[in-house]
């Protein structure tokens, strides 16, 4: 079992919100975890937190950065920064490398092939030891509806008794309740090829419309806390949803809400997917400034859940002032650069000024 997270204090000015007008108020984060790795935090104590007072109208970006071997970079400083907002440089009011408590909401595909929502039930469970006890999660599954299993818990122990809850639909041998044959399955002898062995199969999956119902519950949620969607799924999304991919990316960036997703199914449908420009998962992430990791087996689920979790809580934060930027124009975009070579970055690509009401 991890021992719980210890936080230091460290006063910062900010106001951690979209480029909205701030009013003073404390909030808390708490600052750098004192380990080498990235070994997940149960829930087990209260942890102190410190005060920021915040005084003026801030825009806040949160930043990943990875090595080539795709490891994080944790020992940047400012000045290896540069921020541009509609193209034009910024100068940098507040940078702070304190990790910050989570309120996560966890979306869980109720639409996938057997051989997927076996392995996904399997590991549930796992998704509990990579929260703290400073984090918040809620529970969601979906197929061509959003379904909400719990309000935020901060208990681990209610945690764990929720995600043992947790039934997928698994009767579907083949691609889900969507029907059909199973991937790259042959036709029965004198039967005709089906329209529907193809990679990517008719579905009735509402990606859009879950990830919009879940960033619906996250956008009020306490401005001192990172607010994500881990969304585990294959990724196969109908195109009646009622929200448009457009209009659930303006709630999540109004909402500062990243996207941070888990593909699960057949290595070569995520990679077929991707290639196709077809894969909603990873335009969230990357639109949102979350990230995508893809998961063939039980193992490679039960090693991701924490990473989501420590990579979402321990990103570097960027902030200027929003005081030159064009009042009449309702979203800029935001482009973060690392000095250092052989680096990227994971940052979202814009927000907009006035959040959705």
């Amino acid at each position: 079992m991890n021992c719980p997270r210890k936080f230091l204090a460290a006063g910062l000015t900010a106001c951690l919100a979209g480029a909205v007008p701030a009013v003073p108020q404390s909030v808390q984060p708490p600052s750098p975890a004192q380990s080498s790795g990235p070994a997940p935090s149960l829930r087990t104590q209260a942890e102190p937190r410190a005060r920021i007072r915040t005084t003026v109208s801030l825009v806040v970006v949160p930043v990943t950065v990875k090595d080539g071997a795709g490891g994080l970079v944790t020992d940047l400083h400012k000045n290896d920064f540069r921020i541009f907002e509609d193209g034009i440089e910024q100068e940098i009011a507040m940078f702070s490398v304190d990790p910050f408590p989570l309120s996560a909401a966890v979306l869980v595909d109720d639409d996938l092939k057997r051989s997927s929502a076996d392995r996904v039930q399997k590991t549930l469970e796992a998704l509990a030891g990579g929260f703290s006890a400073s984090d918040e999660v809620s529970l969601w599954r979906f197929d061509e509806v959003p379904e909400s299993l719990s309000d935020f818990i901060t208990e681990n122990d209610a945690l764990l008794t929720q995600l043992k809850r947790i039934d997928l639909s698994s009767s579907f041998p083949g691609v889900g309740s969507a029907g059909g044959p199973p991937l790259n399955a042959q036709p029965q002898p004198g039967q005709p090829p089906s329209p529907a062995m193809s990679i990517l199969h008719t579905n009735y999956k509402h990606i859009n419309d879950a990830i919009y119902a879940a960033a619906e519950q996250l956008r009020d949620r306490a401005r001192d806390r990172r607010k994500i969607i881990c969304l585990i799924s294959d990724g196969q999304n109908a195109k009646n949803n009622t929200h448009s991919y457009k209009e659930t990316l303006e709630l999540l960036l109004s909402a500062d809400i990243s996207v941070y997703a888990i593909g699960v199914g057949e290595p070569n449908v995520n990679h077929r997917i991707t290639f196709l420009g077809r894969n909603i998962l990873a335009k969230y992430a990357h639109a949102t400034g979350g990230d995508i990791f893809y998961a063939s087996s039980r193992d490679d689920l039960e090693r991701l859940y924490p990473r989501v979790s420590e990579q979402a809580r321990n990103q570097y934060t960027i902030a200027y002032s929003a005081a030159r930027t064009d009042h009449t124009q309702p979203y800029h975009s935001i482009e973060v650069r690392v000095e250092r070579p052989g680096l990227s970055l994971l940052a979202r690509d814009g927000y907009y000024l006035n959040p959705r009401p």
